[in-house]
């Protein structure tokens, strides 16, 4: 249904545009007499070999969806109807912006891609706070919290704005993402160099540790680093002692497309994720995966849009693993067919 109908009315729309209408469009059939039952019907799979207990936490199976999908925290809910063992909402900033200007979202259909440079537009963690409080946590399914800064905040102050995050929000997710990764704000992954890093993490370390509820800290890494740098991020790892690691983001590499030169260079900047990245990212989980301890947390992210692409992550040394842009091409059913293919 969704590749013959559904799939050619969104790629119609512009990307932002079709994101929101496919969204009022599954909430309006959940609203219909049986539309839950049917959705839990069509797109669910349990299974217990699926079941996967990290940092504490109880995974039903280890296919989550990745950061920029609900930006704000209004969407979890409905999207943990699908399937879905852990939803990931933000990036949210400490004071609401509005990003990048319009267009800031296109797809590559010859590559299976999409190329954003959204620049973390969200309503801020107040808003997202409300949301939280009003709608509570998805049952069954584990709800993480990405963070970042604002674009006026200069990187030195940037750890202001991970600490405001992390204090409002610690009482009601379940884990913290640290993003130092993206390309669309300014000057943001330079925070991924050894000092600025470390600091950021040790702080919120220190501040998980001296009060209130514990929550696991990853911290979400480019698939643009060099061996060089994923050695530091080994070494922050271990000196933090954070409890994982998310990789990847997106990339700034625009090599290897089968999309026409002058339509990419038209688009111009911003994060390329889907297909052309599956590669670089296995390559990085990969190289995390023999440098870091076999039982050390890392979700794989990054051109995930087939059930065998996902047991290809796990294979490379995935724990957990995330799904974005190859749901926006493949559609709800991806969930399931990647749960049922990992649980035969």
């Amino acid at each position: 249904m969704y590749q013959s109908l559904l799939k050619p009315y969104l790629f119609s729309l512009s990307p932002e545009k079709a994101h929101h209408r496919a969204i009022s469009l599954f909430d309006s059939a959940m609203k219909i007499p049986g539309g839950k039952s049917i959705i839990n019907c069509l797109y669910n799979f349990q299974d217990p070999s699926l079941e996967k207990e990290v940092c504490g936490l109880k995974f039903k199976n280890p296919v989550g969806l990745a950061a920029g999908f609900d930006k704000d925290g209004k969407y979890y809910q409905q999207m943990a109807k699908l399937g879905f063992g852990f939803i990931e909402i933000g990036t949210v900033t400490p004071l609401p912006q509005a990003g990048n200007p319009q267009p800031r979202l296109f797809r590559l259909p010859t590559d299976r891609a999409l190329i954003n440079r959204m620049g973390f537009n969200n309503d801020g963690v107040d808003a997202m706070v409300s949301r939280l409080v009003k709608m509570g946590k998805p049952q069954g399914t584990i709800l993480g919290g990405n963070i970042g800064k604002n674009k006026v905040t200069p990187n030195d102050k940037a750890v202001d704005d991970y600490v405001t995050c992390f204090k409002k929000l610690r009482d009601h997710i379940d884990y913290f993402v640290v993003n130092v990764s993206s390309p669309n704000t300014p000057g943001l992954r330079e925070l991924q160099d050894k000092k600025p890093l470390t600091h950021i993490l040790a702080t919120l370390k220190d501040l998980n540790t001296s009060g209130g509820i514990e929550r696991p800290i990853f911290l979400k890494i480019a698939p643009d680093l060099t061996h060089s740098q994923l050695d530091d991020i080994v070494a922050i790892v271990q000196d933090t002692q954070i409890e994982g690691l998310i990789a990847t983001n997106t990339t700034i590499d625009r090599s290897g497309l089968k999309t026409s030169a002058s339509l990419v260079d038209e688009i111009g900047n911003g994060g390329l994720s889907g297909t052309p990245i599956q590669k670089k990212s296995s390559d990085v989980i990969s190289y995390l995966r023999k440098n870091l301890t076999p039982d050390f947390p890392i979700i794989g992210v990054g051109g995930i849009d087939s059930p065998q692409e996902a047991e290809e992550k796990i294979k490379k040394g995935s724990t957990l693993i995330q799904v974005y842009t190859g749901f926006v091409y493949e559609g709800p059913s991806l969930i399931k067919r990647i749960n049922q293919h990992l649980s035969t």
